[in-house]
């Protein structure tokens, strides 16, 4: 069983939202992934997507985003992301996915010696940080926390914990922050995260301090599958 990860589709079937308005990285960018996809991946195997899955605002109309996917072999690990209107309920949300379909949210799933949890997680506290930015910062640590604590509930011995997060765990300068350091402190692994897209700048893949983070937002990694077990 291997694991990849990739993340921000932007999925539009329904209502077209042509993504190469955003520069050229963007063309024909879902064939790119999907042939890279159909090369490496098994039936066996897993795909996370850490958030921004579609465009669509209403859970009915991601049906066509989903089916699309569903055609492509492995096993799909969804989280929300900030641009997921669509994402109501995680009962919901479960109801409507396709077979070999999974969506986190708040809590964890297994896969052989794998536990994986996550959440979507906000923007990091800065100079610009208003009271609502603080609540919601807030909100989400405790989301995080509850994810890690449900994941090590289903972990044995020998087992491996990976995390998937929609905003990235730290700022451009990589420092050691809150979010950082309840990862290390509940044993997390690896962790993939999105949100950023090509005009920012940050590592691709970060050890610290015995994690290790993958940014997977698809056009900055070519729109390929990263390999992370």
């Amino acid at each position: 069983m291997k694991i990849f990860a990739i993340s921000d589709l932007h999925l539009s079937i329904n209502n077209p939202k042509p993504m190469d308005i955003f520069g050229p990285t963007w063309e024909g960018y879902l064939d790119k992934i999907f042939d890279d996809w159909k090369a490496k991946v098994s039936d066996d195997d897993i795909v996370l997507m850490a958030g921004d899955f579609s465009w669509a605002m209403k859970i009915e109309e991601t049906k066509p985003d989903f089916a699309l996917l569903a055609k492509l072999p492995g096993k799909k690990v969804i989280i929300r992301g900030n641009h997921d209107y669509w994402w109501n309920s995680i009962s919901a949300v479960r109801k409507n996915l396709p077979e070999n379909f999974y969506a986190i949210q708040n809590d964890a799933i297994k896969f052989g010696d794998y536990v994986i949890c996550g959440t979507r997680l906000w923007t990091l506290p800065d100079k610009q940080f208003t009271p609502e930015n603080e609540k919601i910062y807030k909100r989400e640590l405790i989301r995080l926390e509850l994810t890690l604590q449900n994941a090590k509930k289903l972990q044995s011995e020998g087992n491996h914990l990976i995390c998937m997060l929609h905003y990235p765990p730290y700022t451009f300068k990589e420092e050691d922050n809150e979010i950082t350091n309840m990862l290390e402190k509940y044993g997390v692994e690896k962790v993939v995260y999105g949100h950023i897209h090509a005009y920012c700048k940050q590592n691709l893949v970060l050890q610290k301090n015995g994690v290790t983070y993958y940014l997977t937002s698809c056009d900055i990694v070519g729109n390929k599958l990263i390999e992370i077990v």
